[in-house]
């Protein structure tokens, strides 16, 4: 066997073990990461943002605040970790549903009406709301944190961000169907209002109904309910 055989073989397992002892460091990283989000979790389920203590955190997870501040900046990045995941996946499918809706069948009649309230827009609507009581539900803990604990966090405000992404959504809709059927436009405070229901309507299903079967009855019937509602606005006789 060559010098270099031997040589090469030595190198070969230094690599090896070199691995092995990253791979094992990562899991162990990863490990102490997901540790200390759930006992943030907690934290911040039982006393709210403002008054979580990051040294009763770190108490509970077992390790230093040097180990804590070497996974988040700071106690909102913490709190913020927990609940992105989420928000981003109900901004995914109201974006999704929004775009479908923009470019969906023009209302240019009753007709048109009549068909949207018992036909493909009200399928479009339980389907988008189905996805999203399915992300709720798979993850309800981190929604109950964001709806009820977060107040003084950077993410505080993400209801009212939702609210003016679907009310400027319906805004543009109702323009589009008063201007076709040569109605007044809806009022400004009054699509404000729609929007913020339909929102509400979800707040008050993740923080009172339990169970996502039961969950999607719900919507079902709320789901029906927005929709009749929302068309039935341009069916006024009163132009």
């Amino acid at each position: 066997m060559s010098k270099i055989t031997v040589l090469c073989g030595i190198g070969l397992g230094g690599i090896h073990h070199r691995t092995e002892w990253y791979m094992k460091k990562q899991t162990a990283s990863v490990e102490t990461k997901e540790r200390l989000q759930q006992c943030a979790l907690q934290e911040f389920m039982e006393k709210g943002y403002l008054k979580a203590s990051l040294r009763s955190i770190c108490k509970q997870a077992g390790v230093t605040t040097g180990a804590l501040y070497f996974f988040f900046e700071d106690k909102d990045a913490l709190f913020v970790s927990l609940v992105s995941g989420l928000l981003q996946e109900i901004q995914v499918i109201m974006k999704e549903h929004f775009l479908q809706e923009q470019n969906g069948n023009v209302i240019s009649g009753k007709e048109d009406l009549l068909a949207e309230m018992s036909g493909e827009g009200m399928v479009e609507d339980e389907e988008a709301s189905l996805q999203i009581i399915h992300v709720l539900y798979a993850e309800r803990e981190a929604a109950l944190l964001l709806l009820t604990k977060s107040q003084g966090s950077s993410v505080e405000s993400a209801v009212d961000a939702l609210v003016q992404v679907a009310t400027e959504h319906y805004r543009q809709l109702a323009d589009r169907t008063t201007k076709a059927l040569g109605m007044e436009p809806l009022q400004d405070a009054f699509v404000h209002w729609i929007s913020h229901m339909q929102i509400d309507t979800f707040i008050y299903m993740v923080t009172h109904i339990e169970k996502e079967e039961e969950a999607k009855i719900y919507i079902r019937q709320a789901t029906q309910y927005m929709v009749n509602g929302w068309y039935g606005l341009f069916l006024r006789e009163d132009k």
